[in-house]
């Protein structure tokens, strides 16, 4: 079976009003779609453990599709946010595995790092680079960004949403 959208989208809509089979094609085609999302993002061999984390999210959160609304970029939503969750673990444990004593001993990387970081923040107007900045680089919350900047919380948001698109559709052009 393909997994189109109209297919799934009838699929999901029969699964919901408790048609067994339907849920099962619906899972298998699901899994095959998600093998291809993941197969350019992940590591093989973290590819079974993120698509059966997605196969649960989607499992969870079935009653919350709106038929009326598409099926594929309700489940691509989904995939992304699982997604983004695995790259912070991933981000975390590497975190915790450097020690101390390594970690200062080549600095060039970082400090390239830094200079390719600052000259993408010249592009964006500076209450969005300081938001990114200030979340996404020294880890501080959306509300301590907001008291350090001045901004309000939804602001912060905002900024860093509009940001983040700005430069990764420069990268993307570049």
């Amino acid at each position: 079976m393909r997994a189109d959208e109209v297919t799934l989208a009838r699929l999901m809509a029969m699964s919901q009003q408790g048609d067994r089979q339907a849920y099962a094609s619906l899972l298998e085609a699901c899994q095959r779609w998600l093998r291809g999302y993941y197969a350019r993002r992940v590591a093989p061999v973290q590819l079974d453990d993120l698509v059966q984390e997605t196969m649960i999210a989607l499992h969870t959160k079935r009653a919350s599709w709106d038929s009326s609304r598409p099926f594929l970029p309700w489940l691509a939503a989904i995939a992304r946010y699982r997604w983004v969750d695995h790259l912070r673990k991933l981000y975390r444990a590497g975190e915790c595995e450097l020690e101390p004593d390594l970690a200062g001993h080549d600095e060039e990387p970082a400090i390239a790092a830094r200079i390719t970081l600052e000259r993408l923040f010249c592009v964006l107007p500076e209450p969005q680079a300081r938001a990114i900045a200030l979340v996404k680089i020294d880890g501080l919350s959306i509300a301590e960004a907001s008291e350090a900047t001045g901004q309000s919380e939804s602001l912060v948001k905002v900024n860093i949403h509009r940001g983040l698109k700005k430069l990764a559709h420069m990268i993307e052009k570049a």
